[in-house]
């Protein structure tokens, strides 16, 4: 069987995996009313339809340090833990969404806009909390779907207590981040570049890249130090992801990448292109911008032309070289130890590959 073909493979039984559930949700709220029903059903369309980049992640490194092919029971184990961590990720975006107050995500609604559009009136504040209540309520159940799919995971005693406290630790972290980043946000806490990092580090690099990495080794029994080797190279790949992210939006083609290309400007997203911006000479004409709900596509071409001139754009991409060799060195270091077979190796260095290349 080609990669290609075992790829495809591999995102339909994630996706059918994903489907069941959703299916099973959509039943038992039958007894509860149709608008509970529709939100279940309203939830799997927004869901399903992805990247899959966590669950795939998880499911080619679990492939690559198994020392013998999987089973087609350890497979199964492997794809069901693989959608839940994609469960995990929904959670997370439906409350960053209410947080965030967005009706759009990737230029479509996103679930809490679909809810308000297919109410009669429209967007009126009842409906508007309807929704929003909605999306919370939804991912506090993804959440403990997300939990009761670990500890059913077909795995060892041992493996289960490791994956459930990965997953405790996981959620943990990354309600840490978020919590920081409306701080951020707010003016509670300073912007420095420290603080930036590390409320990167902990809302996307810990669910995004550790989680997955991390759950690899538990599920095909990889030792706890093999496993710690991997939480470190999974924080560098995240956090170079996040810098790369950072600079797509605000530097990047949005015909490419699908998003407004002063979005961050304008919702005075703190970023560490802003935070090193602060410490320039420019920072007083970029500042008049950053922030304004009614920036026009002129005024933020300028702040983004200042931003590149200020040297923003270069110390940033500097930035994720530094992480992403941060990874290598780590990865290197798991290998001279014999902690990760080769075939673990070549499949990080081919995702540390893509992160330094993204271009959405």
């Amino acid at each position: 069987m080609s990669t290609t073909t075992t790829e495809e493979s591999l995102g339909t039984r994630i996706e059918q995996a994903l489907r069941h559930r959703f299916s099973e949700r959509s039943a038992a709220a039958e007894r509860y009313g149709s608008e509970f029903v529709g939100l279940w059903q309203a939830a799997e369309e927004h869901a399903l339809g992805g990247k899959l980049i966590r669950p795939r992640l998880l499911l080619d490194l679990a492939r690559a340090l198994a020392p013998a092919p999987l089973t087609a029971d350890e497979m199964r184990s492997a794809i069901d833990v693989a959608a839940h961590v994609e469960l995990l990720h929904f959670a997370f975006l439906l409350h960053d969404d209410v947080i965030d107050g967005d009706l759009m995500r990737r230029r479509r609604p996103n679930l809490i806009g679909a809810l308000v559009a297919g109410r009669p009136a429209g967007p009126t504040e009842p409906a508007l909390h309807w929704a929003r209540s909605s999306a919370i309520l939804l991912g506090d159940l993804l959440l403990s779907s997300a939990v009761l799919g670990f500890a059913r995971a077909g795995v060892t005693d041992e493996a289960r207590e490791r994956l459930l406290g990965l997953l405790e630790e996981t959620i943990f972290e990354t309600v840490a981040g978020e919590h920081a980043d409306v701080a951020l946000s707010d003016g509670i806490i300073t912007p420095d570049l420290r603080t930036i990092l590390s409320t990167s580090a902990y809302k996307t690099s810990t669910y995004s890249f550790v989680l997955p990495l991390r759950a690899a080794a538990v599920l095909v029994g990889s030792s706890t130090a093999a496993e710690d080797h991997l939480a470190v190279i999974g924080r560098h790949l995240g956090l170079a992801y996040q810098l790369q992210d950072d600079l797509l939006s605000v530097f990047g083609d949005p015909d490419e990448h699908g998003k407004d290309p002063f979005s961050d400007l304008r919702e005075g997203k703190e970023t560490a292109i802003i935070a090193y911006a602060r410490m320039t000479s420019q920072w007083d004409g970029i500042e008049l911008h950053f922030g304004r709900a009614d920036l026009s596509p002129t005024d933020g071409a300028a702040a983004r032309d200042r931003l590149r001139e200020c040297g923003s754009e270069s110390f940033v991409r500097g930035l994720v070289r530094e992480h992403l060799e941060s990874a290598d060195a780590a990865l290197r270091e798991a290998e001279a130890a014999g902690l990760l077979p080769a075939a673990a190796g070549d499949a990080i260095r081919a995702l540390a590959s893509r992160v330094g290349s993204r271009s959405r």
